[in-house]
């Protein structure tokens, strides 16, 4: 029987030690949160994604009581962003959360749906996405989505 190990590198660090365009994006995302529709949860996420042209598109969760009708604010701020700039790859996605008025101590990460769908944009365009997951603690930075959806679905995989 053969074995294979998988493994993700993360960088950990501050906000003050990311350069100022993905600081600025943490930010975009921590305000984007203030906007979650998330009245049964009360769990608010948001979220920015900055195109390779520079412009920030942001999204937060919208629930609905008719699980699972609602909608993770990963897919939102990309979707609409690839529905406004159907041509720009997505460079980075910035993604924080906050529960009872307080941004999460921990990063958290997007669920699966939303890592597929981050998947189709790496693969649509050929380009990595790079991950900033924010916690009032520290930052994680991933440097693509593939590293955080290993033995991933792809389109390879329908042959």
């Amino acid at each position: 029987m053969e074995e294979k190990i998988l493994s993700t590198r993360i960088q950990v660090c501050t906000p003050e030690e990311l350069d100022a365009r993905y600081r600025n994006l943490l930010d975009q995302a921590k305000e984007a949160a203030a906007s979650a529709y998330a009245p049964y949860s009360g769990f608010h996420v948001g979220t920015a994604v900055l195109l390779e042209n520079g412009e920030v598109f942001s999204g937060s969760n919208q629930e609905n009581s008719a699980y699972p009708s609602g909608l993770c604010a990963e897919r939102v701020a990309l979707f609409f962003a690839n529905a406004q700039r159907p041509q720009l790859a997505p460079e980075a996605i910035a993604i924080a959360a906050s529960a009872q008025g307080r941004f999460l101590e921990n990063p958290i990460t997007p669920c699966g749906a939303c890592r597929q769908a981050l998947l189709e944009s790496e693969m649509r365009f050929r380009k990595n996405i790079k991950v900033l997951l924010y916690g009032s603690d520290r930052v994680y930075v991933i440097e693509c989505i593939k590293d955080l959806l290993p033995l991933c679905f792809g389109k390879d995989s329908l042959v």
